[in-house]
């Protein structure tokens, strides 16, 4: 009996270690894919779009498919879309559509690196909201993540040269960071009975006709335009990078994210996004031929160092 009960045991921490190491794998998935999306969106931008319109499409055509595959996913269930309504339109306004416009203000008020730090302060908002909400005190080895991730984004985002911080966009920037520490905590819930499609597809619905809804208000601009996007590997038309947008960068992207916080928890999934920044760079390298120096490279390492001690320190927990 003694044998058996071993027997089990070993097989039960063999499934939680695979299910962890596929929960990371799907947060990397999910950081990469929402890395490229700047650098796609800036070809559209210099092409005469306006960042709400390229937002808009985005989300729009992700939300279109993953709607048979959300509507799948329910197995016929919609009581369970009723009863978690709540929770799915405080993703769609705050995760999707609020942290998307909040970022987009803050950027056309500030320099992107020091918005997109404020904005990446959401693991230390999750940190912070479990303690104070739930008690759970974070370890001493997560605090120390924290810090080298932190450390990491200063240099990756090269503050260390001076920036200009305007406070309208710095509390816009701050908005963002409420919307990406919404996308983390609400993602992470096990107990809803909503599946991750389910989630990401309602989500991005809610969220393309808030955007839509602040279009038709005036409040976002939409400006879009039909000239060929200019890359550093080559042109393409207006369209391939809105398709690349929504089904790579938005679909792809939440669905692996949602899935991935559901299998590591909110905290350490939060911080595995951090690389997200590093994907950022190395896009904007492959797209736009904007080379990183040296100093962001250690900045990535100095992230990736960070992840790994918070990962440690959960395991250990």
């Amino acid at each position: 009996m003694s044998t058996l009960a071993n027997d089990t045991r070993d097989a039960s921490d063999v499934r939680i270690r695979r299910g962890l190491g596929g929960g990371v794998l799907l947060a990397v998935l999910s950081a990469t894919s929402f890395g490229v999306s700047g650098p796609l969106a800036r070809g559209l931008i210099d092409a005469g779009w306006s960042p709400g319109a390229i937002v808009l499409a985005r989300i729009g055509i992700a939300a279109l498919i993953l709607a048979p595959f959300a509507a799948a996913s329910l197995r016929g269930r919609w009581r369970v879309l009723r009863a978690q309504a709540p929770q799915i339109l405080l993703y769609g306004v705050l995760a999707v559509a609020g942290a998307q416009f909040s970022y987009f203000s803050a950027v056309a008020l500030m320099d992107v690196g020091p918005a997109l730090l404020i904005e990446y302060t959401a693991p230390a908002a999750v940190v912070a909201w479990l303690w104070l909400r739930h008690g759970q005190r974070p370890r001493p080895l997560v605090l120390a993540g924290a810090a080298l991730a932190a450390a990491g984004l200063v240099l990756v985002l090269d503050l260390l040269s001076g920036a200009d911080l305007a406070w309208s966009g710095v509390a816009w920037a701050l908005a963002a960071m409420v919307g990406a520490t919404a996308y983390f905590l609400i993602s992470a819930r096990p107990d809803s009975g909503l599946p991750p499609l389910a989630l990401a597809g309602t989500g991005l619905l809610v969220g393309a006709v808030t955007l839509a809804v602040l279009g038709a208000l005036g409040v976002l601009p939409m400006r879009a335009a039909r000239l060929d996007a200019g890359y550093a590997i080559g042109a393409m038309s207006w369209w391939q990078p809105l398709i690349l947008l929504g089904v790579v960068t938005a679909a792809l992207a939440y669905t692996a994210g949602i899935a991935a916080s559901r299998r590591l928890g909110s905290r350490v999934a939060s911080f595995v996004a951090l690389l997200e920044v590093v994907a950022g760079v190395g896009f904007a390298w492959l797209l736009l031929a904007q080379l990183p120096g040296p100093a962001q490279l250690v900045g990535g390492l100095l992230i990736v160092a960070g992840v790994v001690v918070v990962k440690i320190a959960e395991r250990s927990g």
